[in-house]
């Protein structure tokens, strides 16, 4: 799976999963208020289940989750090459 398809997949997984309009990638989810600490608790879970990307809250680091872009750069450097499986 490429960035693009990535991208694709968790614009969809946020209106989906969490009901969150993200109106492009690069769209700061904290500073506009999209993702909060219950939404980003619930993006972990589903990290987790869709890619098989698991995150331990100790080792969080913010910056990776203050886009889709940046979560899908992180997703695709941590996923082992199974970003495209699907986990549902």
């Amino acid at each position: 799976m490429n960035v693009e398809a990535v991208q694709a997949e968790l614009t969809a997984l946020f209106a989906r999963d969490l009901s969150v309009e993200v109106p492009s990638p690069e769209t700061d989810l904290l500073e506009t208020g999209r993702l909060d600490s219950v939404g980003m608790v619930e993006l972990l879970v589903r990290l987790e289940q869709r890619f098989g990307v698991r995150v331990e809250i100790e080792n969080l680091e913010i910056e990776q989750f203050r886009s889709v872009a940046a979560i899908a750069t992180f997703i695709l450097a941590h996923s082992n090459g199974h970003a495209g499986r699907a986990t549902r």
